[in-house]
């Protein structure tokens, strides 16, 4: 018998490590491009304004992560994250991780996007698109305010309760504690439990996972609240809730048809505001400012009381009962304008300048200037800028630096995500959850209904602001995607027409 040899194979080489990093950024080659760009673009902020930019409520921040407390207006979460980035007193750093944050959302919309729902490169690379190129985007990442941490949570929120089919009692609890920190950050996140919880029992979800979404999230959330307790004599997460409800109401309350409820409670009185010349255009003055359409000074001390909060919370709900109609067009005005094409001056031109990058005034002949000087006002155990400057064990004021700040400055110009276009996003991923109503709206439906939720709740209960927008468009834009993702795999799956006979 002839035994015939096989022939020897020859070895096929193992790749390298290299070679499979390689393979794998080369199939996601759109989306590694845009992450690219996106993170040059947020160096040429950080290089162009040092060591970062400032709103009116950084400076409550600072002071609470210099004095920890529990602060009547504002939840802790971000004064936390200024807390344990302190001992490295740099504001850059600050800003560095928050552009990390930035970057960071954009990478779970396309994982999610991609493992999840199966869309391809260009699909997912486009809904992270406006995080990731977005001006305004980038420039919140750049400023001391908790937007950008909320933007992350509320997104990781979203994708770890997706990411799952059958969710597991320990993602849960996973979920419950994000949520709880996106309360935490902002108080905002805390009704996005309803709407998360809603969901699970839409999918039918076991009752140990939906147990532990709620009690991971509360316990955390009831601690603050009894911290609050302790230092404010009210079990809650601010006292602030009531004052700006107040300042949603007092553009149009008039208090000739709230005057059966004022007979019976006197105490309201001093809210009323029925001058004509008081009537202003934006509601924030009549919180946020002093002067003529400020009544809240009426009371004399501080104006973010429990005892003003509560009255300033029952004059508000018996002006909303007394003029339905006029609230709803107050509501409805600001919904409006979140969805316009541009972007103009409001609620006034000190508060609209602060979302803007300036490279007005430098040149290569004069590369450095201040942009802003700290403002002196009294802060908790001091005055703002000392606070600032407290934080930083330096020179904290912004500069802005040629020929970076320039370049952002005319990027801003022209690059922007338009409210027209958030619309459009909500919509198609509003038709996707019509068209899956046998499933009760499907995977689009959170996504969708949190990004709404995060459009008309400053609308219902104080108002419009640009920034309040940003953290609900990677979630429209994410029910958009899903939405058309489906789209595309029930027409596939349809079955082809019959020819005529």
């Amino acid at each position: 018998m002839v035994t015939v040899a096989e022939p020897a194979q020859a070895d096929v080489p193992t790749p390298g490590r290299g070679a499979r990093v390689l393979g794998f950024l080369g199939k996601r080659r759109l989306f590694v491009i845009a992450f690219i760009l996106g993170s040059a673009l947020r160096v040429v902020t950080m290089l162009g304004n040092r060591p970062a930019m400032w709103f009116n409520d950084s400076y409550e921040y600072v002071s609470v992560a210099l004095h920890p407390r529990p602060h009547p207006i504002r939840p802790d979460g971000y004064g936390f994250w200024l807390l344990i980035l302190k001992p490295f007193h740099s504001f850059a750093l600050v800003v560095l991780t928050q552009h990390l944050m930035g970057l960071a959302t954009a990478v779970l919309i396309y994982v999610l996007l991609r493992r999840r729902f199966g869309l391809p490169d260009w699909g997912a690379t486009l809904a992270a698109v406006p995080v990731l190129f977005d001006a305004y985007e980038i420039q919140l990442e750049q400023m001391i305010m908790s937007d950008t941490m909320f933007t992350l949570l509320i997104v990781g929120v979203v994708t770890l309760v997706l990411w799952h089919r059958t969710m597991s009692w320990k993602a849960g609890a996973a979920v419950g504690l994000l949520l709880a920190l996106t309360a935490l950050t902002r108080s905002i996140g805390l009704p996005i439990l309803a709407v998360v919880v809603a969901f699970l029992l839409i999918k039918r979800t076991h009752w140990k996972p939906i147990l532990a979404v709620v009690v991971a999230c509360g316990v955390p959330v009831v601690a603050y609240m009894g911290w609050f307790a302790t230092a404010n004599g009210q079990f809650a997460m601010t006292q602030s809730d009531g004052l700006i409800l107040y300042m949603r109401t007092a553009k149009f309350a008039d208090c000739k048809k709230i005057k059966p409820d004022l007979q019976r409670e006197q105490d309201l009185i001093p809210l009323c505001n029925n001058s004509s010349i008081d009537r202003h255009p934006f509601s924030q003055i009549y919180l946020w400012y002093s002067g003529e359409g400020e009544v809240l000074h009426r009371w004399g001390g501080d104006k973010f009381d429990r005892s003003v909060n509560d009255t300033a919370s029952r004059f508000a709900k018996r002006a909303i009962l007394a003029q339905p109609g006029d609230y709803l067009s107050a509501v409805a005005g600001d919904l409006l304008r979140s969805f316009r094409w541009d972007r103009p001056v409001f609620p006034d031109p000190l508060t609209w300048k602060q979302y803007q990058f300036s490279g007005n005034g430098v040149s290569r002949k004069d590369p450095v200037r201040l942009l802003t000087s700290l403002p002196k006002w009294p802060s908790y155990l001091g005055t703002t800028d000392r606070d600032m400057v407290a934080y930083e064990q330096g020179r904290a004021s912004t500069r802005v630096y040629w020929p970076w700040a320039t370049i952002m400055e005319r990027y801003q110009r022209v690059f922007f995500l338009p409210g027209l276009v958030l619309g459009l996003a909500l919509l198609v991923g509003a038709a996707g959850a019509v068209a899956r109503w046998r499933e009760l709206g499907g995977p689009t439906l959170l996504p969708l209904v949190a990004a709404a939720a995060l459009v008309v709740a400053p609308a219902a209960t104080a108002e419009f602001d640009y920034r309040y927008l940003l953290p609900a468009a990677p979630l429209a834009f994410l029910s958009a995607a899903i939405a058309l993702r489906n789209g595309v795999r029930a027409r596939r799956r349809a079955p082809a027409p019959e020819p005529a006979a």
